[in-house]
């Protein structure tokens, strides 16, 4: 069997747009990847790290814990042995307390790769590939969010291209979620159900490619 890790924000943890709530595990992203590549025959269980809040390598001055560097590296070594991480993040880089561009952004990303490369895995065991999912097009954000994420849809323009650039350079591999959804309906910034199991299928595809590469 083979064990894939997912580390995200609340967009894999499937917060419910406009609620507090969440999304059955079938019915959010890590779920449905899940279900889709055991459905075509393949041995493999998705493991989930997402957090609400959670940025590429910065704190949140109100919520402890949501720097995405702290603590990589023990979750890796907690999870091993990984054939595949595969990191979700950067809307949060974008909330209103942060003044980051998308190059700030992606040299975040570009730590979490270095960090997963050097966690202190067991001898003899695989150091994992790596899945970088650039966010889907966040639109002008509406209800309870829409303070926390001020204008975040106009600062994160171009984050796509600076992470594809980053997994060029470091090597990795990389989905744009926005070439086949866009942000939530309903707040602009997460995904709505249906969005999940568009891009949960998707991202299936991308994986199964992945996995199949491995053997």
């Amino acid at each position: 069997m083979k064990q894939i890790l997912v580390y995200g924000d609340s967009l894999s943890w499937g917060i419910i747009p406009g609620s507090r709530k969440r999304l059955a595990f079938d019915k959010r992203l890590p779920g449905v990847v899940e279900k889709q590549l055991l459905a075509q025959g393949h041995a493999i269980r998705v493991i989930e790290n997402c957090l609400n809040g959670r940025r590429t390598v910065w704190s949140d001055p109100y919520k402890p814990g949501r720097d995405g560097s702290e603590g990589l590296g023990q979750a890796i070594e907690i999870c091993s042995p990984l054939a595949l991480v595969v990191l979700m993040l950067g809307t949060n880089d974008f909330q209103v307390m942060h003044h980051h561009n998308t190059w700030m952004s992606s040299q975040g990303m570009a730590k979490l790769i270095t960090i997963i490369r050097q966690a202190p895995i067991e001898p003899g065991m695989p150091v994992p590939d790596i899945l970088i999912v650039a966010p889907p097009k966040m639109l002008s954000p509406k209800g309870p969010v829409a303070v926390k994420f001020e204008d975040a849809e106009h600062k994160c323009i171009g984050l796509a291209d600076a992470l594809k650039r980053v997994a060029e350079e470091q090597q990795v591999y990389f989905f744009d979620a926005s070439d086949v959804t866009e942000a939530s309906r309903i707040d602009g910034i997460h995904l709505d159900e249906d969005q999940h199991q568009t891009l949960g299928l998707a991202l299936s595809e991308v994986i199964k490619c992945i996995i199949e590469l491995q053997e």
